[in-house]
């Protein structure tokens, strides 16, 4: 990206790698605090909500997001959780991490080093497929010294891809169809959402500082520039709509919108969270997005709103980030 939509890039990136590395730090002090590790914490469906907390793998109860709390000692900067199965990005040390993927009962199935600072992560509605996106150093065309880098794995049969850089991309046209293919050494992606296919997928495309939504063929292994100015996707339960974050007037550095995206009409309703929402929500149910915001000092919270534009946000769960439903 060679305009201020990758500074934008950069400057988050920035941030996350500071913040990262000062927690990792932080949590290796004599003094550190150590949350207590309360009750059980599994990823079997019910209607409970996983978070984490003090970068550990939480559950509350989501009739009760205000009650107890547990809290195990699985430690992760990033999770998320569907079917059973979880995923989990974790440092290593302050300056490597690794991408653990977990079976029910937060015991490790399998783990690899990922490059750079985690960022987002997803499992699809089946548990077998998981993506992950890190902030990563040292691409020659990222001006600011970042850029993203995003993978998948199939969790079935092993099949990995490091990198959505080498997809082939048709880009223009309209809903889709009509585009051609194209090339940029700039291209890259962040914020994979799964359809219940275990085949198609939803993410972001930064190439020429624009932001496009993208639609992805696993198999094929190409994707489709469907509409600009959409970021961190987060596909509905129904599978008929997109949550993300939209660039207030096109411009990431005027902050984020909340909205939602109805892939029928293509239409675009923005949510009743008027905060700056730089995450990538997650849906309690067909109605209702959870996201992250944070206080002034970093402190993350987790918030709710509607989807369709009516309503009010409210806070779900304080002191919490990275939610996903697991009922």
């Amino acid at each position: 990206m060679r305009t201020r939509a990758r500074l934008g890039i950069a400057a988050g990136a920035a941030a996350v790698l500071a913040t990262v590395a000062a927690g990792y730090a932080a949590s290796t002090r004599e003094n550190a605090v150590v949350p207590a590790y309360t009750g059980e914490v599994d990823l079997r469906p019910g209607p409970r909500l996983l978070t984490v907390t003090d970068r550990h793998l939480a559950a509350v109860e989501l009739d009760d997001p205000d009650g107890p709390r547990s809290v195990s000692p699985v430690e992760c900067l990033r999770a998320y959780a569907a079917a059973g199965t979880g995923v989990c990005l974790r440092p290593t040390d302050p300056w490597s991490n690794e991408l653990v993927v977990l079976d029910a009962d937060l015991k490790p199935k399998r783990a690899f080093a990922i490059p750079g600072q985690p960022n987002r992560a997803r499992v699809s509605p089946t548990g077998r497929m998981v993506a992950w996106t890190t902030f990563v150093g040292g691409d020659s065309y990222a001006t600011g010294g970042f850029s993203t880098r995003t993978g998948i794995l199939d969790t079935r049969t092993g099949d990995k891809v490091m990198s959505l850089e080498d997809f082939a991309i048709t880009k223009g046209g309209k809903g889709g169809k009509g585009g051609k293919a194209y090339r940029n050494v700039d291209v890259n992606y962040w914020g994979v959402t799964f359809a219940r296919d275990d085949n198609t997928f939803y993410a972001t495309l930064g190439t020429a500082g624009k932001r496009y939504l993208v639609r992805g063929d696993w198999r094929a292994r190409e994707v489709t520039t469907l509409k600009e100015n959409v970021e961190c996707p987060s596909l509905s339960p129904d599978g008929t709509r997109i949550a993300f974050k939209e660039a207030v007037g096109g411009d990431p550095a005027r902050g984020w919108r909340l909205s939602v995206l109805d892939l029928a009409s293509m239409r675009v309703t923005a949510t009743a969270e008027t905060a700056g929402v730089d995450d990538q929500a997650a849906w309690l149910d067909d109605r209702t997005l959870a996201y992250t915001l944070r206080q002034d000092d970093g402190r993350p919270d987790i918030h709710q709103v509607p989807a369709d534009g009516n309503g009010a946000p409210r806070l779900l769960v304080r002191g919490a980030e990275s939610p996903s439903a697991l009922d």
